[in-house]
C-alpha cells in the first residue's frame, strides 16, 4: 500500500486561519488564544498535550487518537518548530515541545536556514531546505513505510496543495472567527475540485471537515 502524506486535526476557525498575527516565544499562535481554537481537542481523553485528568471519548476523541496512527514521519513549518526568522542565532533553544515532545517521529522542519539535527526524548528534529516535494521524499523514508503527517502551519499545508501532494486532510473548524492572520482557506470548497469530502458536527461546536483524494 502506498504512504499517504496527511493532515490531522488541523483547526482553522470559521473564516480560515488556522494562526494569528503578532507570532512570539510566549505566544505560538500571535493574538489568537489557542484554548478557545483548540478547545475541542483539549477536551478530549486523548488531548495533543498531556493532563492527569480522563477527558471525553466521544466523536471529537476518535479524531485526536487517530492523530498518530500509522505515522512514521512528520513535516512541519518553521514557524511551528518556533517563532525565530533568518539565522538561527541561538542552537540552544530547541522548539516549543520542551524535552518529550509529542511527535515519537523524525519531524523534518522547512527552513531556509539549515541547523543540525538533535533528539529530544524519541523525537528527532531535521532542518531541510527543500521544496514540497524533496521534502516529502525524504520523510516518507524516515517513515518506513508507514504514512507522513503534515503538521502545518496554514501557509507550509497551502503550499503542499499547490504542489499536489496530499491524500487526505482532516481539518475541524472552530466556531469562532479571528480575522486576520495565516489563512488555509477562504472556504473548504477550494479543495473540492480534487477531494472527495464529508463533513461532521461535533455537539463540541467544531464541524470536521475529511477530505479524500479524488
Amino acid at each position: 500500500m502506498s504512504q499517504l502524506l496527511r493532515v490531522q486535526n488541523f483547526t482553522v476557525s470559521s473564516d480560515g486561519f488556522g494562526a494569528g498575527e503578532g507570532q512570539s516565544l510566549e505566544k505560538p499562535f500571535g493574538h489568537v488564544d489557542p484554548g478557545n481554537l483548540l478547545a475541542w481537542a483539549f477536551a478530549t481523553d486523548h488531548p495533543p498535550i498531556n493532563r492527569s485528568e480522563p477527558g471525553g471519548r466521544g466523536l471529537d476523541d476518535y479524531f485526536t487518537r487517530d492523530h498518530t496512527r500509522n505515522i512514521g514521519a512528520e513535516i512541519m513549518g518553521r514557524n511551528k518548530f518556533g517563532p525565530q526568522r533568518g539565522p538561527w542565532q541561538d542552537h540552544e533553544w530547541q522548539g516549543w515541545w520542551g524535552n518529550e515532545p509529542p511527535f515519537h517521529t523524525p519531524v523534518f522542519v522547512m527552513t531556509h536556514h539549515k541547523r543540525p539535527s538533535f533528539t529530544l526524548s524519541d523525537t528527532t528534529f531535521h532542518f531541510v531546505d527543500g521544496g514540497p516535494a524533496a521534502v516529502l521524499a525524504q520523510a516518507k523514508e524516515a517513515a518506513q513505510g508507514q504514512d507522513v503527517r503534515l503538521g502545518g502551519g496554514a501557509t507550509i499545508i497551502r503550499q503542499f496543495l499547490e504542489a499536489d501532494l496530499l491524500d487526505t486532510l482532516h481539518v475541524a473548524v472552530a466556531p469562532t472567527k479571528l480575522g486576520s492572520g495565516a489563512r488555509l482557506w477562504e472556504s473548504p470548497d477550494e479543495l473540492l475540485d480534487r477531494f472527495h469530502q464529508d463533513v461532521v458536527p461535533s455537539p463540541s461546536g467544531v464541524t470536521h471537515h475529511l477530505f479524500w483524494r479524488k
